[in-house]
């Protein structure tokens, strides 16, 4: 047996499928060569009879991946939504209950080892979207890549954009997000996301993490618990070691991953969720009904609209219904053009609530 722990996609991927073909079973945490190169190591752990286990590959010590590869192979699973990266977790944390600003909060991050030096690849999502390749794949049984999942990171939130969320009693997070569409395709996003503070995953705070699933049978469950760190890491190694011993020992295999559904992958565009914009607008008469037009022009439906401040700092907050990326795309490209509209201050996805 053989335990992957080096990270990276070579010498990784090389040395794996060498120990795949002399017959040894391997335990990795390497994210980033499974969100890559998932289908081929499973294609030949699959051809060589040994077992691939990767459990710490996502959210660290909770059992996220071996309920969706065995518990729950039964059921349909039509949503997986998650917090899956602890660093980005932590500074919106920080940035919900003390109203710190992004900067502030990522320098308490790294300085209490919660964020690396260079953290572009947690908060501008890359991290988070190799899980939710992974995520997707086990929970759909299909072929997901990193390549395949939008991603937006979390340097653009500010801390007027977590006050505003906090006004209207919800909660901004990195979500990484796996849904199965109407015409039976797999839209995988990773973005920030507004949430109700009611729901399950605002509770999560710090570098916590969970993942919420939803299932046909089962309905809604929520695994939660540390999701990096060398113990919670070691913890999830170790009980792949165990599983991948038991089936030696009674001569047999894990579940095999070689056999697949062949799901396309959802473009972003037709992505339908709601969105929270808020715009800085100049205070006169007539303001209003043009973003209310170009709004109807584009055929996203607006659910509500507050205005705050007046004169040079009037601020509209539009709430809308649910429309297609697409749509609202366009949308703020020609509200981006109005005169009457100083600036797009921002445009944040919301989940988990209806219409």
């Amino acid at each position: 047996m053989v335990i992957e722990v080096i990270g990276g996609i070579e010498p990784a991927r090389t040395l794996i499928l060498s120990a795949f073909a002399n017959g040894k079973s391997v335990v990795t945490a390497n994210k980033a060569l499974l969100a890559k190169h998932g289908g081929e190591l499973f294609a030949a752990a699959d051809k060589n009879g040994v077992d691939l286990y990767y459990e710490a590959s996502v959210a660290g010590a909770i059992p996220i991946l071996r309920p969706l590869r065995e518990s729950l192979v039964g059921d349909h699973v039509l949503r997986v939504m998650g917090i899956v990266n602890g660093t980005t977790n932590f500074i919106l944390t920080k940035m919900d209950e003390s109203g710190a600003a992004f900067g502030d909060a990522l320098a308490e991050a790294q300085a209490l080892g919660f964020a690396e030096a260079d953290p572009t690849a947690d908060v501008e999502g890359f991290d988070a979207a190799a899980k939710a390749a992974i995520l997707a794949g086990l929970a759909f049984h299909s072929r997901v890549t990193d390549a395949d999942v939008f991603r937006e990171g979390i340097t653009k939130i500010t801390d007027t954009d977590v006050a505003v969320a906090k006004s209207l009693d919800l909660v901004v997070k990195l979500l990484a997000i796996a849904e199965l569409t109407a015409d039976n395709k797999i839209s995988v996003r990773v973005h920030p996301t507004l949430i109700s503070r009611s729901h399950p995953l605002a509770s999560v705070r710090e570098a916590f993490n969970a993942v919420f699933v939803e299932s046909e049978s089962a309905g809604a469950m929520m695994f939660y618990g540390r999701g990096a760190g060398g113990a919670p890491t070691a913890s999830a190694i170790l009980g792949d070691l165990v599983a991948v011993a038991r089936h030696r020992i009674s001569g047999g295999l894990g579940p095999r991953e070689s056999d697949y559904a062949d799901l396309g992958i959802a473009p972003m565009g037709t992505t339908k969720t709601r969105y929270l914009i808020r715009l800085d607008v100049a205070d006169r008469p007539g303001v209003l009904a043009a973003v209310a037009q170009t709004f109807s022009k584009h055929d996203v439906s607006i659910q509500t609209v507050r205005q705050t401040g007046r004169g040079d700092n009037a601020e509209l907050i539009v709430m809308t219904h649910k429309a297609t990326d697409a749509a609202l795309a366009a949308t703020v490209a020609e509200l981006s053009g109005l005169d009457a509209v100083k600036d797009v201050a921002s445009v944040i996805r919301v989940e988990g609530m209806s219409a």
